[in-house]
């Protein structure tokens, strides 16, 4: 099993910042993709970022936070960490965020790819 904790999240105003982190613990894998999910009230989860566990590793990004959120990983020995850095937050970007994990290296967007979850996070932007 793969234990996700998140944090970083709360209530920002528009056009502030603010930084997710993600920690992974329990099994590992020798190649996997963390990515981060939201699901705003009453709208389906939907993707937003993902990045490979490979060397400078490939990221994707949903047209909607492009060029405005960043995801970036870090490994320490067996454990790996997942941010995303948000930077000129809108309202529309107010959702619950998850952090998501799975195995090998292809970026897939649909949230059936990942097996394992956080417990997810809030993030408010006020407008």
């Amino acid at each position: 099993q793969v234990q996700l904790v998140e944090s970083g999240g709360g209530l920002v105003a528009a056009g502030d910042s603010l930084r997710l982190s993600c920690a992974a613990s329990g099994r590992t894998f020798s190649m996997y993709v963390m990515a981060w999910f939201r699901q705003a009230p009453g709208k389906e989860r939907e993707f937003v970022a993902a990045v490979t566990s490979r060397l400078g590793g490939s990221t994707n990004y949903a047209d909607s936070v492009k060029n405005r959120f960043t995801i970036s990983i870090s490994r320490d020995n067996a454990k790996a960490s997942v941010y995303l850095q948000m930077n000129s937050l809108k309202p529309e970007d107010t959702a619950v965020y998850y952090c998501a994990v799975r195995q090998g290296l292809s970026i897939l967007q649909g949230q059936r790819a990942y097996d394992y979850w956080g417990q997810g996070i809030q993030v408010t932007v006020s407008s």
